[in-house]
């Protein structure tokens, strides 16, 4: 019983293996095999397609020291039938894996299960790239030669040596530059929020000096309302005749034939007030120094 057991196990052990490389035990398949020189790639359950298609895979990998080839046994679908004249394809792919394509042949009659299929090689996509760039290589190398070549005069040309000097004293000064231009930004950034208190400040006063403005506007606007109200044409009226007034006494002042002009124009008339008001003057003052003469005093 441990026996069956232990046999059981391993045969699950190995389906499984097998399984895991891809290959189903339990699927009825049929054996065919390749004979190759070199098998770079392939590996145990490599596909094998027709016309891009699965139809079988391999199933072992073996090297015959007879003929000192590789044989690679070949599982196919149990309903696939190869017919005579078929051949198998090797080649590699881009990333190095090898491809197996069966190549099925027009004869209408078939291979045995368990032939050889004659197989053929492919280069890969290297090889290929490799073989279509080898002739425009080998021509472009003299070219590319000639290039080099004129590429160490331009070089070893003394201008050319002045020209990245001065290329690398442009770059100093330049880098300079670049130093001092951040200096000056640094500095501009410490002194822009002096710069935007003071315009704040600025603003204030320009504020406050417009609510003043507004202020006095609307006292000028109130002196014109008020003065809008006050009767200036009596008032100008007035003036008028007030000016006429003076004007007429300036005239009679003028004209010597008026009294007033003649009071002030005449000068004898001037003379004789002058007289009389020297004269008053002098009996005032002779009233003042001897009242008893001219006031008597009767005590009764």
């Amino acid at each position: 019983m441990i026996g069956l057991t232990v046999v059981v196990s391993i045969c699950i052990l190995y389906w499984g293996i097998e399984y895991l490389k891809g290959i189903n035990l339990l699927k009825p398949a049929n054996f065919y095999y390749a004979k190759f020189e070199k098998v770079n790639g392939l590996t145990v359950a490599s596909p094998v397609t027709v016309n891009g298609f699965k139809v079988g895979q391999v199933r072992e990998i073996t090297y015959d020291y007879d003929t000192n080839q590789i044989s690679v046994e070949l599982s196919f679908e149990k309903g696939l039938k190869i017919p005579d004249g078929s051949t198998i394809t090797f080649s590699n792919e881009l990333l190095g894996a090898a491809a197996l394509q069966l190549n099925l042949g027009a004869s209408k009659t078939y291979m045995e299960v368990g032939s050889v299929i004659p197989t053929q090689m492919q280069g890969g996509l290297m090889d290929k790239v490799g073989n279509d760039m080898m002739p425009a290589l080998v021509s472009i190398l003299p070219k590319v030669d000639s290039i080099v070549g004129s590429v160490n005069q331009i070089l070893a040309n003394p201008a050319i040596a002045a020209s990245v000097t001065r290329c690398d004293a442009i770059t100093r000064e330049l880098a300079a530059s670049s130093a001092q231009l951040t200096e000056l930004m640094a500095s501009l950034n410490k002194a822009i929020p002096g710069m935007v208190h003071n315009a704040n400040g600025v603003l204030a006063n320009a504020n406050a000096l417009t609510g003043d403005l507004r202020t006095t506007t609307g006292n000028l606007n109130t002196i014109t309302g008020n003065l809008k109200e006050l009767p200036l044409d009596t008032t100008l009226n007035r003036i008028n005749a007030t000016l006429a007034n003076v004007q007429r006494l300036t005239a009679k002042l003028n004209n010597e034939n008026s009294s007033l002009g003649m009071l002030l124009n005449d000068k004898k008339l001037y003379q004789n007030a002058t007289s009389t008001v020297a004269s008053l003057d002098s009996l005032l003052q002779d009233v003042k120094k001897h009242p008893k003469k001219y006031v008597t005093i009767k005590v009764f």
